[in-house]
């Protein structure tokens, strides 16, 4: 989900089921040494150089993976509607120009 055609980073979303999200969150944090796998708006940390307040994982790899349990995604389409991640994905957010997107299957 970027503003810009060229995009800086790596954004995406993995499905998962409501109730293993809290399981899910502690299996990636098992994982990785740097514990970065929040979506805690408190635990954002301010990046000067985008202005606004990045995920840890952000700051540390440059991606932002939100879980996608079938919820809205904040992102609004050319209507005004609401998106969930899937359908956000495929479209910029500016011109509202299909996109390529990759499934990753595991």
């Amino acid at each position: 989900m970027e503003d810009k055609a060229s995009p800086g980073d790596i954004d995406g979303y993995f499905v998962t089921d409501p109730h293993s999200l809290r399981d899910n969150i502690k299996e990636l944090n098992a994982l990785d040494s740097f514990k970065v796998w929040t979506w805690n708006w408190n635990d954002r940390i301010y990046d000067r150089n985008s202005a606004k307040h990045q995920l840890p994982m952000w700051h540390r790899y440059k991606v932002e993976l939100y879980p996608h349990v079938g919820q809205g995604c904040g992102i609004f389409d050319e209507n005004g509607y609401e998106q969930m991640f899937p359908a956000a994905f495929r479209k910029t957010r500016d011109t509202f120009l299909s996109k390529g997107i990759i499934q990753i299957i595991k």
